[in-house]
């Protein structure tokens, strides 16, 4: 491989190729006066192959790939995953991955909880992150659960209320 480089101080490259092309080129050029100035034709040295630049080109940069997770956790949180645990579960991070994006980024997660009491028992006591997981334990429908605890009424014999976590 030869590259025509000009002959002043700065060396710039001007083409590349096999040799017959530079030669056809050099001589148009300089008939049609666009290269006045001197010019070389010289063998490129070929450069050493670099092992660790090269891996390192390979390696992920860590900015964009904390940008791909956010964008994850992002897409799962308004697919109503709305806490640390269910955001891990949809995008496959760890709980502490997710803790650690979720506050850098500000993103505003449900801090509450369902609680179920027992109208006659207040010891006994059954809790869900959802109204979802509350209404498997109890073995009832989330509607009902959602509006008894608007109207204070009973879902299977349990006082309904969701409690603000602080």
């Amino acid at each position: 491989m030869y590259a025509i480089k000009t002959f002043d101080e700065e060396h710039r490259v001007l083409a590349t190729g096999n040799e017959p092309e530079l030669h056809r080129l050099v001589l148009s050029k300089y008939q049609h006066g666009e290269w006045r100035f001197p010019v070389v034709i010289e063998e490129e040295a070929a450069k050493p192959w670099d092992d660790a630049a090269y891996l390192a080109s390979m390696r992920p940069d860590p900015q964009t790939e904390e940008r791909e997770q956010i964008r994850a956790i992002r897409r799962a949180y308004h697919d109503d995953c709305h806490t640390i645990r269910s955001l891990a579960i949809k995008t496959g991070f760890t709980n502490q991955q997710v803790s650690h994006l979720v506050h850098k980024y500000s993103l505003r997660l449900r801090n509450q909880y369902w609680r179920a009491e027992k109208y006659n028992d207040p010891d006994d006591v059954i809790t869900g992150q959802t109204i979802y997981i509350l209404g498997d334990k109890l073995d009832a429908p989330a509607d009902s659960i959602k509006q008894a605890s608007q109207s204070n009424g009973l879902v299977c014999g349990y006082y309904i209320s969701r409690v603000p976590r602080a």
